[in-house]
């Protein structure tokens, strides 16, 4: 249909700048997440994991007709390259499992041991420059970087909205690039951007 069609042209473009062993990571709710899901497949990538992060705050739902939506699916991927075989891709294992109290660290992350790891929706100092209606919070987004990057690696966001992705990137000492096509969550993403970097 033409939402996977959608869906398929930006990752396309995605595809031809990423390198073999690089990943994509795409954060989705359950609207969009399967026709995503088909649009990476036809377009020549492999699905590694389904990360489902829980919201502990979720807007409350309106319509009182269905369940109150309060997961997001991040969908992690990796090219098969034209030989067939699947990129090989990097995985900090060691880290994730640190920072799991030495344990495999899930696909589905909530809270354990006393240690929070499921974010709620984003903290109020993190939107001081404006709003954005999907925005993530940082902890999220530092946490999906250091599972698949290494410092100085280059992080691409092609809907960057208010430049999270990009805040993360920079904390973590790796490059960033960042789309985005409305003018007001460009701005923020600017200011958002330029103060992380002073304080770096």
């Amino acid at each position: 249909g033409p939402k996977i069609c959608y869906h398929q042209k930006w990752i396309r473009l995605c595809k031809r700048v990423l390198k073999d062993n690089g990943t994509i990571m795409i954060s989705s709710t359950l609207h969009s997440a399967y026709a995503i899901g088909v649009a990476l497949e036809k377009e020549g990538f492999s699905i590694i994991n389904n990360i489902i992060w829980r919201k502990t705050n979720p807007a409350p739902n309106l319509s009182c007709r269905c369940f109150t939506h309060s997961t997001e699916t991040i969908i992690y991927a990796r090219k098969i390259l034209p030989n067939g075989k699947k990129g090989k891709h990097f995985f900090n294992y060691v880290l994730m499992k640190e920072m799991n109290n030495n344990k495999q660290m899930k696909d589905y992350w909530e809270f354990e041991d006393d240690e929070v790891i499921s974010f709620s929706t984003c903290p109020k100092s993190e939107k001081k420059y404006g709003n954005h209606p999907t925005q993530k919070p940082e902890k999220l987004l530092i946490r999906l970087l250091l599972a698949s990057t290494n410092e100085n690696d280059l992080v691409l966001d092609p809907f960057c909205g208010s430049g999270t992705t990009g805040v993360a990137a920079l904390k973590l000492k790796r490059r960033f690039i960042g789309i985005e096509q409305n003018n007001e969550y460009l701005d923020i993403a600017k200011n958002r951007l330029t103060e992380c970097q002073y304080e770096q």
